[in-house]
């Protein structure tokens, strides 16, 4: 993971070198600095035997392996002409790979093309990485009832089979497909092929970076280009299985059947319809209008992207309240979204009947499917500690930043988004209109530890800090 970081940094340093940018330097050193330092680890660690992952070696890589890319990438953000302290760079580069798109930077339209590209890269290799980790590792580990999407196999050892091998490499081409049509259809609609490109990346990785401290709003008087952004970043959120089984049988009537995509539509179409209302009824605008910046900046916040095209927090108290709880809710397990994800609100609903019906007959026998998968015990249990830790961080990373000098709404604000790795929180300063550059540094390092926490479900996390867990 950390050569392909390092190799990415040829990309930025070329483009520099195009516009005649001497950061193009900064990135070539960066690059040779990274691969060295994951070519060394390589030939360390090289092995004849194939690449057996045990779950609790699985835990580890996962770990370290996030942390290792995220000081590694912000290397060129760091020895750049932006003249970042470490934090910030930190910062940045942890936010782009967890796709949360909180940022610390401004003058973004002015600011080097490398950079730029550097940002969207980091996000959409962020993405890809969480998908690969949510479908082949968090499974293996039984994390946070990820079991429910164990691929299939004879090969029952705990390695990556062949099989997941080749379903993740299946989903690369198909991120990459799907990212390159966003592209296209960002600059028919009228972006440059640069914004197009960034904005396409950061679009499918569901994770918020723009060209400009306007984010979105800098294209508000296309209504075209917010409708390809709703479409796209609705496309990042749904599970990249499912494009692997529309390929495979070239039907849509598996995914048209599938409970998480059909939940997360559901809940778009119901909060989009209330905001709609909510404009229609405080401002002039037209039925078009109203709808599509009631559905691009509600999906935008849902799909945990964090693109904005306005400051919605001049909407009203109810539009903020339909924000905050938005923040939570998440995509479909296995997409490049964060946040709690559909499938553990259906697993948490699917409890709560069988509850009430056992309270109702206690004799009766209640099993609960989705996706013709029985939802067990096991299941159960594991999205119960999972909702347990979301309240338990949620709690600690609030009280943290109140320790570091954050206001209320600041604190619980910028916990949520980090958590649930949305980008823009609420309040002047961590806002759709804000910047987290004013937060103090132990902040910012609350919010990084918080943000890799959110993306790696909690528990891969937490339990390293268990003595018995590095016992043999």
């Amino acid at each position: 993971m950390v050569i392909i970081i390092g190799g990415a940094m040829v990309v930025p340093a070329m483009v520099d070198l195009y516009y005649d940018n001497a950061d193009w330097q900064i990135f070539a050193q960066a690059a040779a600095i990274t691969i060295g330092l994951g070519g060394m680890v390589c030939l360390a660690c090289r092995s004849d035997i194939g690449p057996r992952v045990s779950p609790r070696q699985g835990y580890v890589l996962t770990a370290f392996s996030w942390i290792a890319v995220s000081v590694t990438g912000a290397l060129p953000l760091w020895f750049s002409s932006l003249d970042l302290s470490f934090t910030d760079a930190v910062f940045e580069t942890v936010s782009g790979l967890t796709t949360t798109g909180s940022t610390v930077l401004t003058g973004l339209d002015d600011m080097a093309p490398g950079l730029l590209v550097w940002r969207s890269l980091l996000q959409w290799l962020g993405g890809i990485g969480i998908i690969v980790t949510a479908l082949a590792l968090l499974p293996m580990m039984r994390v946070g009832g990820m079991q429910l999407f164990q691929m299939e196999s004879s090969d029952r050892s705990e390695k990556l089979s062949p099989r997941i091998r080749e379903m993740c490499l299946q989903i690369v081409m198909i991120y990459g497909i799907l990212s390159l049509i966003c592209m296209v259809l960002y600059r028919v609609f009228g972006m440059s092929w640069f914004d197009a490109i960034n904005h396409g990346m950061s679009t499918l990785a569901t994770g918020g970076y723009s060209t400009s401290d306007m984010s979105f709003a800098k294209f508000e008087s296309s209504l075209a280009l917010h409708w390809v952004g709703t479409v796209f970043m609705i496309a990042g959120a749904l599970p990249f299985t499912a494009y692997a089984v529309l390929v495979r049988k070239r039907s849509f009537a598996p995914m048209m059947h599938n409970t998480q995509i059909r939940l997360l539509l559901l809940i778009i179409t119901f909060f989009t319809a209330l905001l709609t209302i909510r404009l229609l009824h405080i401002s002039d605008d037209g039925f078009l209008r109203s709808v599509t910046m009631a559905a691009f900046n509600l999906v935008s916040v849902i799909t945990t992207t964090g693109f904005a095209s306005g400051d919605y927090l001049e909407w009203g108290p109810a539009a903020i309240m339909l924000f905050f709880f938005a923040t939570f809710i998440g995509g479909c397990a296995g997409s490049t979204s964060g946040g709690f994800k559909m499938f553990r609100l259906y697993v948490v609903f699917s409890g709560l009947r069988a509850h009430f019906t056992r309270l109702r007959s206690p004799s009766a026998v209640v099993v609960s499917h989705i996706d013709n998968h029985e939802i067990t015990s096991d299941i159960y249990n594991a999205v119960t500690v999972y909702v347990f830790f979301l309240a338990i961080s949620y709690i600690g990373v609030s009280v943290a930043l109140g320790l570091a000098g954050l206001d209320l709404v600041t604190a619980m604000s910028a916990a949520a988004t980090a958590l649930a790795n949305v980008g823009p929180g609420l309040g002047p300063v961590v806002g759709p209109a804000g910047n987290f550059q004013p937060l103090p540094d132990s902040a910012k390092w609350v919010l990084n530890v918080a943000m890799v926490l959110g993306r790696l479900e909690f528990e891969t996390l937490l339990v390293l800090l268990l003595p018995a867990f590095w016992r043999d």
